[in-house]
């Protein structure tokens, strides 16, 4: 095929599509471009920057007639940094994107016709993330920074005010770095590898007001840091837990998995509906949780508990939605590969008085095996939240052998989701998809699927 377009040459097109990401897609003698920014039925004047063999990237340089969704943009950075992809669109019309998005994945991929539901949005789409996690390093110019990567890159974008974080972990992040830069504390140059401050990494309970502060350093010692904490606690009395964090690699990975408790007890505390949960440094907890709770109670609803039924939960984390299942269950196995997080469950089970769960370190894959094939406990229903690469055959197989009444797939990832669902239908009934909205103006889309066994 003769490809239709050259490098830095501009075009006139028009956007028939929006991608998985966003993205806006054209087409030249159906030949596909994909564009950054664009909006479907806009049209548009591009620049070719990348081209390949069936696809090539443009980047907008003029929009001569706009869609009407398109919004004046709040941010000055989210363009450079990636994190809101879907600024520049009315919030609502994102939510029928991200529905359309997973439509045709459904269409393409499955046998089973189904009508995906509208996404569950958010009632104010502002300031919802309870973490925060704050690159430093140096500039070009040499100078210390604080801000958030650019996207696909690691070149450090200095940030005034996100509108996604939370206003008073940001506040307290760029107090951390101010007393660095003004006691002449170093900052870890990532070209160098010198240096002492990382990251700054907060969390904070969203219905507590409980905040943890993480610095993440390159060494043992950090100069001035009793001066640090007094001045740290005195201004933001919200702040429960102070962590020093090891991390001494030369390595994208932000956390080292050494901590040292500063101040306090190294966790905080938050509300998900009636259960307090405890997080600790390493463990994840979601990072909506005014989302997370429709979705855990969405997910319970679905799953129709009896008091009757054994319930595992696959990949349960801190146990979030292992109590939650838990009130409507005889017993709930929660099933975990990091070590830190099950010890979290087993304290949150504890401090909520839930007696009928029961933790288990190891990687999914293995310990299902063992509860299934060598332990005999045989569930009623079944819930999986995996990370976004989904489930693994074997745990696929485990679940098909078992055959449990029902299912409930929880996602954060729509492509693999509809991979896995394709490898069950042929057992299960699909009977629905629920869209939840846990990262608005950007491409993430969290799922629940409900599959009865045919």
């Amino acid at each position: 095929m003769k490809i239709p377009v050259e490098k830095n040459k501009q075009y006139e097109v028009e956007i028939v599509d929006n991608g998985f990401e966003g993205e806006g897609i054209a087409k030249i003698e159906d030949y596909t471009i994909f564009i950054p920014n664009a909006i479907k039925g806009e049209k548009i004047k591009i620049l070719i920057v990348k081209v390949l063999s069936s696809y090539a990237f443009g980047k907008i340089i003029e929009i001569i007639s706009p869609s009407k969704h398109r919004v004046e943009t709040d941010c000055d950075t989210y363009k450079r940094c990636g994190g809101c992809n879907l600024r520049h669109i009315n919030y609502e019309e994102t939510l029928k994107m991200k529905q359309t998005a997973i439509q045709n994945l459904v269409n393409k991929n499955l046998k089973t016709k189904l009508k995906v539901q509208e996404v569950l949005g958010m009632e104010n789409p502002y300031h919802y993330r309870n973490k925060a996690q704050y690159p430093v390093g140096i500039d070009k110019n040499g100078k210390p920074i604080i801000g958030v990567f650019a996207n696909r890159t690691h070149e450090i974008i200095p940030i005034q005010t996100c509108l996604i974080q939370n206003q008073q972990t940001e506040e307290i992040a760029k107090f951390i770095f101010d007393f660095f830069i003004e006691n002449q504390i170093s900052i870890y140059n990532e070209t160098t590898g010198k240096g002492l401050l990382r990251h700054i990494v907060t969390k904070i309970g969203v219905q507590t007001n409980e905040i943890m502060c993480i610095m993440v350093i390159k060494g043992k010692e950090i100069p001035k840091e009793k001066e640090l904490l007094e001045v740290l606690i005195n201004k933001f009395p919200n702040i429960k837990t102070i962590v020093k964090n090891i991390n001494i690699k030369n390595t994208n990975v932000i956390l080292g998995n050494q901590n040292i408790n500063l101040y306090g007890d190294g966790y905080i505390e938050d509300k998900l509906g009636k259960y307090t949960f405890k997080i600790s440094p390493l463990s994840f907890y979601q990072v909506n949780p005014i989302q997370a709770e429709k979705l855990y109670n969405l997910a319970v609803k679905e799953a129709k508990i009896s008091n009757k039924d054994v319930v595992f939960d696959l990949y349960c984390g801190i146990g979030t939605i292992s109590l939650f299942l838990a009130d409507y269950a005889k017993k709930v196995y929660g099933i975990e590969i990091v070590e830190e997080a099950v010890k979290m469950a087993k304290e949150n089970a504890k401090i909520n008085n839930v007696k009928n769960t029961e933790f288990i370190v190891g990687d999914v894959e293995v310990s299902l095996d063992n509860l299934i094939n060598n332990k005999n406990i045989i569930p009623d229903i079944v819930v999986v939240d995996p990370p976004r690469k989904g489930l693994d055959n074997k745990s696929i197989e485990n679940i098909l052998n078992i055959k449990p009444k029902r299912m409930v797939y929880i996602s954060c990832n729509p492509a693999t989701l509809i991979r896995d669902l394709s490898k069950l239908e042929d057992f299960y009934t699909i009977n629905s998809i629920k869209p939840v909205d846990m990262f608005p103006f950007t491409s993430h889309i969290e799922c629940i699927t409900v599959l009865h066994l045919k």
